[in-house]
């Protein structure tokens, strides 16, 4: 997906406490590996502003594919790479 094929999109996340509706921020590639950050639209467990980090392939059909990331170092370089994406965009594109 490209940056603008993923403007308000969402995709639903079925947890224990139910179906989370999340909106997809990005899409970024870090260490050969592509990760996705969803923000959390209906969860009233999750802080308000709270980015869930997950990894990410697209299935033979299209449909993403989400993996928990249980390493805490690649977690961090996710995380890293998420906040370099948000240094370098325009205020003006935060708006949008």
């Amino acid at each position: 997906m490209t940056q603008k094929e993923i403007e308000n999109t969402t995709v639903d996340i079925d947890l224990d406490e139910g179906t989370v509706t999340c909106e997809i921020v990005c899409i970024l590639k870090v260490n050969g590996k592509d990760y996705i950050y969803l923000l959390p639209t209906n969860s009233k467990e999750t802080p308000e502003g709270d980015v869930w980090i997950y990894g990410y392939t697209e299935s033979a059909s299209g449909e993403p594919d989400l993996i928990y990331i249980e390493d805490d170092d690649e977690y961090e370089q996710a995380a890293d790479a998420f906040d370099e994406y948000l240094d370098n965009m325009d205020f003006d594109e935060l708006d949008d």
